[in-house]
């Protein structure tokens, strides 16, 4: 159910509420069949918030320094497994009966960079970044670039022009493919791609320009299209709301610098946000859109 015309995004008063704050480095969250919230913790393990209970606990571990995290089609867990010490550079899924599965590790027979985050279509496709910020393993590939990952294994790099691609998210009709250009030391970007039917990407638009704030690292989608993006640090931290037209439409402040969040609950209208050591919420009057989403989660 969409929220009433004269109701705001963020209803007045709401603030963040802090769910856990153990880990060495949160990021990825991604809403389950059960309806809890699995989270990476980069310290190299994956972990997962029951709503239910209140309750955080290990999902994984190790976890291949898991970062972002999405639910495919058929309910199954697919993670970007990063560098750095203990890190296996690969997308993964995780079977129903537990299985770690690999999807894919290289690209023209080259090791991924440290894949980061990652969005699926309703076809079963994968999309995923694939930049380096840490870890000092040898590079094989020297382009930083965008990869989809097709239900028969192929692996197609489709987006090369960008200097540092992070988080990524696709809009509910499936036609457009937003992505962060997230340098340290260059442009921080909100980018927009046409998607084609093959899974093919057009020419960019540029949607927003962060100039020298931090950029953003993941993102999430409403029902309506418009994209939560964190971003920022210090006062500027906290989720960013957009029009699918980059026009700026509200901002959640986080108390840690944020790295990523999705929506949850029974009436999607819960934005679960990971930042610095720990994993927030706060309800708005906006429903999350998901290409998996449960009946009754």
């Amino acid at each position: 159910m969409a929220r009433a015309a004269d109701a705001p995004i963020i209803p007045p008063g709401a603030r963040v509420e802090k769910l856990w704050g153990e880990g060495e480095f949160t990021e990825g969250p991604a809403h389950g069949p059960d309806g809890c919230i699995y989270f990476s913790d980069i310290g190299n393990r994956i972990m997962k918030y029951d709503p239910s209970t209140g309750k955080t606990t290990e999902y994984r571990k190790p976890s291949g320094r898991a970062n972002g995290l999405d639910f495919d089609p058929q309910g199954r867990l697919v993670a970007c497994e990063g560098a750095n010490t203990g890190g296996n550079r690969r997308i993964t899924r995780t079977e129903k009966d537990g299985k770690i599965r690999v999807l894919a590790e290289k690209f023209a027979g080259k090791r991924f960079n440290s894949p980061n985050d990652l969005t699926i279509d309703t076809q079963g496709r994968i999309y995923f970044t694939d930049p380096r910020y840490v870890g000092e393993e040898p590079r094989e590939l020297k382009q930083e670039s965008v990869y989809r990952i097709d239900p028969n294994g192929k692996v197609t790099r489709i987006i090369v022009e960008v200097e540092k691609p992070n988080g990524i998210i696709l809009s509910p009709d499936m036609k457009t493919l937003y992505l962060a250009e997230n340098n340290p030391t260059g442009k921080r970007l909100l980018l927009a791609y046409p998607l084609k039917e093959d899974g093919s990407v057009g020419p960019k638009k540029m949607l927003y320009d962060f100039g020298k704030d931090r950029g953003i690292d993941g993102m999430c989608v409403d029902a309506s299209g418009n994209i939560y993006a964190t971003a920022g640090t210090g006062k500027t931290a906290g989720v960013v709301i957009f029009t699918p037209e980059g026009k700026k439409l509200g901002f959640i402040p986080t108390p840690e610098v944020p790295s990523n969040c999705v929506f949850g609950g029974k009436d999607r209208k819960t934005l679960y946000i990971t930042a610095g050591k720990s994993l927030y919420r706060i309800k708005l009057n906006q429903p999350g859109f998901a290409v998996y989403w449960p009946e009754g989660n």
